[in-house]
C-alpha cells in the first residue's frame, strides 16, 4: 500500500510514521540529528495498524543504545487495552516479560525479565519522558506512578546492559514516551470515554497546541470500577501538563508536572481451597491501600555546536503510600471481637517520599584514529529522604482511615540517601559494518537511617549503609545488511539493599540482619532486523549472574508462620528471547492488498536456577543447588494474529505462561495459608477491535480472558500479601468511544 503526503520535516516525518520504511531516507538514522527541511512529495510503504516493534537508534540525543537489546512499543499502532493498562497486551511484543497481576485495576504496572521480581517493577530503572519515577532507588525503588496509557506514545525498553547509562537495576529500563501536541495548530482537543463490565467508567481527555515558540500539552484521567473479586472497587486520578520553549534551533527548555492518586479497596489473599471454591471471594473487607504521587521535572537541551549536546534534567518525585490493614494469613478472618465489642484495630503504615534528582549528561562527536566516534558522559546527584512509619494502631472501622489510636508508631524511621554517580560510554565506527562501545559507571554514597523502633535493640539495625561500585561493560555490533544486524553486550550491574531487605513489613515478615548487596552481570548476543517490511525479527539468547540474591523463606516458629528475608544464593538465568512478525499478504501482493494481515509471536524460553546456596529450615541448612528461583516461568509465549482493512483492525492475542514456584525450596504442594506451593501454567486469550471513521473518530471493544481462566500469577510475599495467593481477574468486557478534533 502506497501513500502521498507532504510533510514539513524529517522530525515529523519520523514522528508521524513510527515504523514506516521512508524510500528517502534510512529509518536508521537517530531522529535527532536531522536537520529541518522542506520536502515535496515522499512515499512511504507503510502498515500503519500492525505496529511491528522498534529498535532504537545508536545514538539518540544524549543516550547511547548501540550494541544493545532495545525495543519500542509504538502503541498508537496497536489494537491493546489502554483503557486500565493491560500489561500483558501493553507488552505482548517483547520477549519474555512476566506480568503481576494481583487485580485488575491496572493502577500499578508490575513487570520483570529473566528471573528477576516483578513487584511494582522495582528491579528496573522506570522512567517517564526520561525522568525517572523509581519512588527511592535505595530506600525503596517501586514505582509507584504509572501514567494512564492513554496518555503514552510508545514505550522504549533497555533490557539489563543499560545498567552503565541508567544506574543499578539488573533488569534495565522503561521509558514511557507521553504524546505530544500537534504542533500545526495553535488548539487541539482529544478525549476517550469507556465503560466495562464490573461498573468500569473511565475518561480521558487532552489539550494541546503551538503558538509560535511555545507548545503545551495537558490531559486529566479518571478512573473507577467495583472490581472483578468482591471488595475490590477503586477510583484513579491522574493529571499531566508540559510546556516546552525553544529560544532558538539549538535551545529549549521543558518544564512537566505530573500526578497520580488511587485508592484501592484490597481483599485479601485466599488459600487454595477458597480459590478452588470462589475465586472471586473477599477475605478482607477493611483493607485499603493508596497512593499520591507528584512528578515535578524541568528539562533543558542544547546543543552547543554540531558535534557537542548537553542535556540536564531536575526532577523529584513527592507524595505518600498510604494503607490501613487488617494484616494476617488467609486462614485467620478478620472477625468481630466479642471482648472487644468491635472488629480488631487494624494497622496503618505511612511511607514519605523526598526523592530529587539532577542529571547532566553530554554527547560529543570526534574521530578516534580517523574513526567517527561518539562519547555519551554524565553524572547524576540524588538526594533521598524515605520517612516510614508503620505498626501504626488504628480504627476498629471498616472504611478508609488512617487515623492512629495510639499517637505512637511502632516504627518510625528515615532512611536518607545522598548519592553521587558518574558514567561515560564509548561508540567507535569500526569500518561500514562494526560498532563497537564500551563504558564505565561509578557509584558513591551512602544511606543513613534514624528514628525509633519498637522491639529492637540498638544496634541490631545497621545505621550507615555504603553505596560504592564501579561498573564496566562492553558491546560489539556488526551490520550484516542494510537491514539486518548482530549485537553482543556485556555489563555489570548491582542491587543496593533496601529498606525493606532490613526492616519487616509486616509482623509476617523477619529479617537477616546479615543480609548483603547482590552484584552480578548480564550479557546477551542477538541477531535483528527485517526482510523488506513483510518480516521483522529479534532473536537474542542472554545470561544473567546473580550473586547473593534476596528471597522469602516461609518458617514456623511456636506454630506461627513467617517470612523469613534473607541470602538465598548465587543464582544464573539463561535463555532465548525471540520476536517475530510477518505479514503474509504484503509479501504475496507487494504492499498491494488493502488487507492487512500480521501474524507474530513473542516467546522467551528462561532457564534461572540456583548455582550456590544454602538456606536454614527448621534449625537445618538445606541446599538450593539446582533449585528453580522463585516466581520465574520456564516459558512465556505471547502469540498474535492482527487484521485490517480501511479503518477497521482487530488483534486476537493469545498468552502462554508457564508454572512457576514461590519459594527458594520449590515447594510443591501448597500450605494451608497458600504462601508457599505450586504457581500452576495458565493461558489466555484477549481480543480487541477498533474502527476509525471520519477521520477524527474511533470506537474500541476489548475482550480481556475471553474464556474465563481462573488463575493466579504469584503468591506475593509482598504487598498486597503476605497472606495467600491472589487471584487475577476473569473475563471483562470494556468498550471505548474518542475522538480528536
Amino acid at each position: 500500500m502506497k501513500i502521498f503526503f507532504s510533510c514539513n520535516t524529517y522530525k515529523h516525518l519520523l514522528a508521524t510514521a513510527g515504523c514506516l520504511s521512508v524510500t528517502a531516507l534510512s529509518a536508521q538514522q537517530p531522529t535527532d540529528t536531522l536537520k529541518s527541511k522542506t520536502l515535496d512529495s515522499i512515499t512511504i510503504i507503510a502498515s500503519f495498524r500492525q505496529g511491528m516493534m522498534q529498535t532504537m537508534s545508536s545514538i539518540h540525543g544524549t543516550y547511547m543504545y548501540g550494541a544493545k537489546k532495545t525495543e519500542v512499543i509504538n502503541l498508537e499502532k496497536l489494537d491493546v487495552n489502554r483503557t486500565d493498562n493491560n500489561p500483558r497486551q501493553l507488552f505482548a511484543k517483547v520477549p519474555g516479560v512476566f506480568v503481576y497481576e494481583n487485580d485488575g485495576t491496572g493502577n500499578q504496572v508490575n513487570i520483570a525479565t529473566r528471573g528477576l521480581t516483578a513487584h511494582r517493577s522495582w528491579e528496573m530503572n522506570v522512567r517517564h519522558n526520561d525522568v525517572m519515577t523509581n519512588s527511592d532507588l535505595y530506600g525503596y525503588p517501586a514505582s509507584h506512578f504509572n501514567a494512564p496509557t492513554e496518555s503514552i506514545e510508545r514505550i522504549e525498553i533497555v533490557r539489563g546492559s543499560g545498567a552503565l547509562q541508567y544506574g543499578a537495576q539488573f533488569g534495565g529500563m522503561v521509558n514511557y514516551i507521553t504524546k505530544e501536541a500537534d504542533s500545526s495548530r495553535k488548539f487541539s482537543f482529544e478525549t476517550q470515554n469507556a465503560a466495562g463490565s464490573y461498573g468500569l467508567l473511565s475518561t480521558y481527555n487532552a489539550v494541546g497546541g503551538k503558538t509560535e515558540k511555545l507548545q503545551y500539552y495537558a490531559y486529566m484521567n479518571y478512573r473507577r470500577s467495583n472490581g472483578y473479586r468482591e471488595s475490590s472497587e477503586y477510583h484513579y486520578l491522574a493529571g499531566h501538563a508540559h510546556l516546552s520553549y525553544a529560544f532558538s534551533r539549538k535551545l529549549k527548555l521543558r518544564t512537566e508536572y505530573n500526578y497520580m492518586d488511587y485508592q484501592n479497596h484490597v481483599n485479601g489473599g485466599l488459600t487454595d481451597a477458597q480459590f478452588k471454591e470462589n475465586p472471586r471471594q473477599a477475605t478482607r473487607k477493611r483493607n485499603y491501600y493508596s497512593p499520591t504521587i507528584h512528578v515535578p521535572s524541568l528539562r533543558l537541551d542544547y546543543d552547543i555546536n554540531k558535534n557537542t549536546s548537553i542535556n540536564f534534567i531536575s526532577s523529584a518525585i513527592l507524595g505518600s503510600r498510604n494503607s490501613v490493614q487488617f494484616i494476617a494469613l488467609s486462614t485467620v478472618k478478620d472477625t468481630f471481637n466479642t471482648n472487644l465489642g468491635s472488629y480488631n484495630p487494624r494497622q496503618v503504615d505511612i511511607d514519605q517520599y523526598h526523592s530529587y534528582s539532577q542529571e547532566l549528561r553530554v554527547r560529543h562527536q570526534y574521530s578516534l584514529f580517523a574513526k567517527p566516534s561518539t562519547v555519551v558522559a554524565g553524572i547524576r546527584y540524588i538526594n533521598n529522604d524515605l520517612h516510614r512509619m508503620q505498626l501504626g494502631k488504628g480504627t476498629t472501622g471498616s472504611d478508609y482511615d488512617l487515623t492512629l489510636t495510639d499517637p505512637q508508631w511502632g516504627r518510625d524511621l528515615h532512611f536518607k540517601t545522598q548519592n553521587v554517580s558518574v558514567f561515560a560510554e564509548n561508540m567507535t565506527q569500526l569500518g561500514k559494518r562494526w560498532l563497537f562501545t564500551a563504558g564505565v559507571r561509578y557509584e558513591n554514597g551512602e544511606t543513613r537511617m534514624s528514628g525509633n523502633i519498637k522491639n529492637y535493640t540498638a544496634g541490631e539495625i545497621p545505621v550507615n549503609i555504603p553505596h560504592r561500585f564501579a561498573l564496566v561493560g562492553a558491546g560489539l555490533q556488526y551490520e550484516a545488511g542494510s537491514n539486518i544486524s548482530l549485537f553482543a553486550n556485556w555489563a555489570q550491574a548491582y542491587r543496593p539493599v533496601i529498606f525493606a531487605d532490613i526492616i519487616p513489613t509486616t509482623n509476617l515478615n523477619k529479617i537477616d540482619h546479615n543480609i548483603k548487596d547482590a552484584t552480578g552481570n548480564n550479557a546477551e548476543i542477538g541477531v535483528r532486523g527485517r526482510v523488506n517490511q513483510y518480516l521483522h525479527f529479534d532473536v537474542s539468547l542472554f545470561n544473567m549472574v546473580y550473586r547473593n540474591r534476596t528471597g522469602n523463606l516461609a518458617l514456623v516458629e511456636n506454630n506461627q508462620t513467617y517470612l523469613y528475608r534473607t541470602n538465598i544464593g548465587n543464582a544464573l538465568s539463561q535463555g532465548a528471547e525471540v520476536y517475530v512478525e510477518w505479514q503474509p499478504l504484503a509479501w504475496l501482493s507487494g504492499y498491494r492488498s488493502q488487507i492487512q494481515l500480521s501474524l507474530f509471536t513473542s516467546t522467551a524460553f528462561i532457564h534461572a536456577g540456583y548455582t550456590k546456596g544454602q538456606v536454614a529450615v527448621n534449625g537445618a541448612n538445606v541446599d538450593v543447588k539446582g533449585n528453580w528461583i522463585e516466581t520465574t516461568p520456564g516459558w512465556i509465549s505471547r502469540n498474535g494474529l492482527q487484521l485490517g482493512y480501511k479503518g477497521f483492525s482487530s488483534t486476537i492475542q493469545y498468552s502462554i505462561t508457564g508454572k512457576s514456584y514461590a519459594d527458594a525450596l520449590n515447594t510443591v504442594t501448597p500450605n494451608a495459608s497458600g504462601t508457599i506451593g505450586l504457581v500452576p501454567g495458565y493461558q489466555l486469550v484477549d481480543w480487541n477491535f477498533t474502527w476509525r471513521f471520519a477521520q477524527h473518530y474511533n470506537v474500541k471493544l476489548a475482550f480481556n480472558n475471553l474464556f474465563n481462566k481462573q488463575y493466579f500469577t504469584e503468591r506475593p510475599p509482598f504487598f498486597p500479601g503476605p497472606g495467600g495467593l491472589y487471584p487475577s481477574d476473569g473475563r471483562s468486557v470494556i468498550c471505548s468511544i474518542g475522538a480528536r478534533l
